[in-house]
């Protein structure tokens, strides 16, 4: 049986929010915006709180970086299923600049202080759309990966991950421990029930720094601007293909 699970919970600003660029072009405006859990991580921790229900594993932990607002985001994973949290304090510039190869540098450091034999990430975040945490995680722990996953089914040490891929699907055979990262048709996450949201303030929620981990924060990037992308102009009609190719040749497209 496996142990234990480290499942990756981000806080992102909502899906719903429109994105703004402030004014310094340093990056988007956070303050006074809705934030909530990565819908990947969702479907992240939903597949592992499904194995500790099969009696799979026992214990299903969330793990999120940043400063106390994150908390807020484990709190959701304790409500939906998760039995405790680690909070990992990143605050001012470091948060700033904090990219995967630092968040990997975390999980990685976390799957072994926890004995983890599982690590459960959402294949991307909706802010940075990165969708590197999970791989760099499998390569510094030495782990088997199963990305992409639409499928997970754990067969004694051997794990069995449905990828999707360009052309279909693809059907691997993986030794634990491993690290795996949830696409959307993986599953459904549930709504955290009141009963539970309330449950969920009294779990745990460990609070570590980076330094705690042995992890250097100290980013490789560095960004020079973020821009808004250019609008989309509108639209030409024309009345016959030849007008068409006119306007293509003109434009230098053909």
């Amino acid at each position: 049986m496996s142990s234990r699970v480290l499942v990756g919970v981000k806080r992102v600003i909502d899906y719903a929010v429109k994105i703004r660029v402030k004014p310094d072009r340093t990056g988007v405006v956070t303050d006074g915006v809705k934030h909530s859990m990565n819908p990947f991580c969702e479907i992240a921790v939903e597949e592992a709180v499904r194995l500790k229900e099969k009696k799979l594993v026992n214990e299903v932990i969330a793990v999120s970086c940043g400063p106390q607002q994150v908390q807020e985001t484990i709190r959701t994973a304790l409500a939906m299923g998760a039995d405790r949290g680690i909070h990992v304090e990143v605050s001012g510039k470091d948060y700033d600049n904090l990219g995967p190869l630092q968040v990997s540098k975390i999980l990685a450091a976390l799957a072994k202080k926890e004995n983890a034999s599982l690590v459960v990430l959402g294949k991307q975040a909706i802010d940075d759309d990165c969708n590197q945490t999970g791989q760099m995680t499998a390569a510094l722990l030495d782990w088997s990966q199963g990305t992409f996953a639409s499928e997970v089914v754990l067969e004694g040490d051997m794990l069995k991950v449905v990828r999707e891929i360009d052309g279909g699907l693809e059907t691997i055979k993986i030794k634990m421990p491993a690290v795996v990262t949830a696409d959307l048709r993986l599953n459904t996450p549930r709504y955290a029930t009141l009963p539970n949201i309330m449950k969920a303030k009294k779990k745990k929620i460990d609070c570590l720094k980076a330094a705690d981990l042995g992890v250097d924060l100290t980013s490789r990037l560095e960004i020079l601007s973020v821009e808004e992308p250019s609008q989309r102009q509108a639209g030409v009609k024309v009345e016959t293909v030849e007008d068409l190719v006119t306007k293509l040749r003109n434009a230098s497209r053909i």
